[in-house]
């Protein structure tokens, strides 16, 4: 797997027989002259996930990529064509499979209420959960992208996660919202803390090559 890191949470998962963008959101950049892709995977609805001002003209570039979003992106996307998925459904994309897992966004504050959330693994291997600590379905799990800062997330529960998925490599997104200093800080939190036999691996921004994991 073919992995390109465009900032924040959204990455490209070229498996080969599947070019597959997660979450082009606000905070992130670099994605918008991709061509090829055969599907847009939105977790959920937040602006840091999905820029609907970029999206329009990525469909355009690619005509014949899927438009895929949770319940509560449906809405955000009328405009276009698309399609809803929800936990519990297994997609084909082009020659990769998509299992969709998950249900709510994580608390951020009980006042403020939930949304939708996504979680997609990629041919059983890859799995970006969105925002949430969406379980992985079973042991063995290749890559996890692990959200490293959020406001509905403290770094302990992010370590507890990476523990309790024990995936082989651990790449750290949703890191917009920290400072250069505050990166140092949690990812050195995650190297260390990491269970054994899981490799922490920080990808370089988007116009790098992609990296195979």
């Amino acid at each position: 797997m073919q992995i390109t890191h465009f900032g924040h949470a959204c990455v490209l998962l070229d498996t080969g027989a599947a070019r597959l963008l997660i979450d082009p959101g606000l905070f992130s950049a670099g994605f918008e002259d991709l061509t090829g892709l055969n599907a847009v995977l939105i977790t959920h609805q937040h602006f840091d996930h999905l820029d609907t001002d970029r999206l329009d003209p990525l469909l355009r570039a690619n005509p014949d990529a899927r438009l895929i979003v949770d319940a509560g992106s449906a809405k955000q996307v009328a405009g276009l064509e698309h399609e809803v998925t929800r936990p519990g459904e297994t997609l084909q994309v082009a020659g990769a499979r998509v299992g969709v897992l998950g249900g709510d966004h994580a608390v951020i504050y009980p006042d403020l209420g939930t949304v939708p959330n996504n979680g997609y693994l990629v041919d059983g291997t890859h799995l970006h959960p969105g925002d949430a600590f969406v379980p992985a379905p079973e042991p063995g799990l290749q890559v996890l992208f692990l959200p490293a800062a959020a406001p509905w997330m403290k770094v302990s529960e992010s370590v507890d996660y990476l523990r309790a998925v024990a995936p082989r490599t651990a790449v750290p997104i949703h890191e917009a919202v920290l400072s250069k200093a505050g990166q140092k800080v949690h990812y050195g939190l995650f190297e260390q803390l990491a269970p054994k036999g899981t490799a922490f691996r920080v990808l370089d921004r988007e116009p790098s090559a992609p990296t195979t994991l």
